[in-house]
């Protein structure tokens, strides 16, 4: 239990049922065991990925108050820039040394949802950077779309029909983002990490992450082991909300990441997340009168309100804010 699995997801693109099948079996094996498993073999080229790198170093290297112009606090639907120590992902250490891009799908200022100030939905809020409006909203797409193809594949172990993932996730509160890592000499104190340790909230998470290093997974016995960056791969990993649709037979694995020496990191992870209205509740196949429901039901909007509340200060501001 010391090396994440790789699994090869080109057959999930091809016609083949036993190729498919195969690799339904091992990432229902990766699900259960770990939580966590590398994928090769998919349809995002090196040059999008190199071109989102060099995207990602050219904003995070801009000026403190050209960020702060979309700045993440000051926006009720969670969309922008992040500074450093904005999150704490781990209660009992200092706030993350880590700054942050987000942006999720972009509904325009008069969309329904937005005018009824729902949570989590309105506009993206971009930089005023060449090329970057149009490259982060097709990469969005595109990584949505893998993330389906991976929870389709998850389907037949689930026992829930094909389309059940691709029903609810129409209109998502995916969430892609950005992250650069500052070198580790530049912490406020020791115990100052790049990520404190945590589980992810959603549902499928797909990590892109630089050759510098410093993830880390929790495995079964409780033991740390770095999980490193592999040329052409995704980390992939299951958030809080699968493993309540799978009564904890899909594990939400905790994991963190120790910025590393001397280098800064960049790393860019896909949140897979349904429509905010989404029931999330124990699976029909998922349970028994011996293993009934562990967690009880709620919906995806409600359920990530509350982790927001517990990673951000400023979340928390809002939910009390009358």
């Amino acid at each position: 239990m010391n090396t994440l699995p790789i699994i090869d997801i080109a057959p999930l693109y091809q016609q083949d049922p036993h190729a498919i099948a195969q690799v339904s079996a091992a990432i229902d094996r990766a699900c259960r065991e770990w939580g966590f498993f590398y994928i090769k073999g998919h349809p995002i080229s090196a040059a999008r990925i190199e071109t989102l790198t060099q995207a990602a170093k050219t904003f995070f290297a801009l000026p403190l108050e050209d960020k702060l112009r979309i700045d993440i606090t000051q926006t009720r639907h969670h969309r922008g820039y992040g500074a450093i120590a904005t999150e704490q992902l781990d209660p009992a250490l200092p706030s993350d040394l880590k700054e942050t891009f987000d942006m999720g799908l972009h509904l325009p200022a008069d969309h329904p949802d937005v005018l009824a100030e729902k949570p989590l939905r309105g506009p993206n809020r971009h930089p005023a950077l060449p090329g970057w409006e149009a490259l982060m909203e097709q990469h969005y797409l595109d990584m949505q779309a893998l993330a389906q193809t991976l929870l389709r594949a998850m389907t037949p172990a689930l026992g829930v029909p094909e389309d059940f993932f691709d029903q609810r996730f129409t209109q998502p509160v995916s969430v892609f983002r950005m992250i650069h890592y500052p070198p580790r000499h530049t912490a406020t104190s020791a115990e100052q990490q790049g990520a404190g340790a945590h589980t992810d909230y959603g549902c499928i998470t797909l990590l892109y992450q630089d050759n510098a290093g410093g993830l880390q997974v929790r495995n079964v016995n409780g033991e740390w082991i770095d999980a490193p960056p592999i040329e052409g791969t995704f980390v992939v990993n299951l958030g809080d909300m699968m493993a309540r649709w799978s009564n904890a037979l899909y594990l939400s694995t905790p994991h963190r990441v120790i910025s590393p020496l001397g280098v800064d990191r960049y790393a860019m992870p896909f949140f897979a997340e349904p429509h905010p209205d989404t029931a999330i509740e124990c699976l029909p196949g998922c349970q028994s009168a011996s293993n009934p429901p562990r967690y009880p039901a709620t919906t995806c909007a409600e359920f990530l309100l509350s982790r927001f509340a517990d990673t951000y200060a400023y979340r928390r501001e809002i939910e009390t804010t009358p």
